[in-house]
């Protein structure tokens, strides 16, 4: 019998990291862009992949998958008006290719859901990241006051 090189039954395995992420908001940027064909092959979606870029779940990655070529006209009007909800957290409105959307920060929305492997996230809203506030105009300082002085003359300074 031959021995083999590595025993798993006697070492733990590392966490997979596919539990998903507690609800809330998060700031991502979008990665990777990819268009697919549905498993179906009667359409296309786009599928994007997010990475959370802040916070205790940083490096962590979501998906979110929009049916952009659909026979279904209602999953075409959703994925528009997601599509649309991304172009406007990025700021931009008018993207020539769907590169023109990653690595710029946003805020998402995301829930849990019962997946067909368990329980999974999903983006439920995407935002604008806000800016920083610029800081207060300060007062300006006042003007150090200098005691007139006389003339040369003896009179009056003014």
């Amino acid at each position: 019998m031959e021995e083999c090189f590595f025993d798993a039954t006697t070492v733990d395995p590392l966490d997979s990291g596919f539990t998903p992420i507690p609800e809330g908001d998060y700031e991502v940027v979008i990665v990777k862009s990819t268009n697919k064909p549905t498993k179906t092959g009667t359409g296309s979606y786009l599928e994007l992949q997010c990475q959370v870029v802040a916070g205790e779940h940083a490096k962590r990655v979501l998906w979110a998958r929009l049916n952009l070529k659909n026979p279904s006209s209602a999953a075409v009007e959703m994925a528009k008006r997601e599509l649309s909800s991304i172009c406007h957290a990025t700021g931009v409105l008018r993207p020539k290719c769907k590169a023109e959307l990653q690595n710029i920060p946003m805020i998402v929305h995301v829930v849990q859901v019962e997946g067909r492997n368990g329980m999974q996230n999903e983006i439920k809203g995407w935002k604008a990241k806000e800016k920083a506030a610029a800081p207060a105009a300060q007062p300006a300082a006042p003007a150090p006051s200098t005691p007139a002085q006389p003339t040369s003359a003896g009179g009056r300074p003014w």
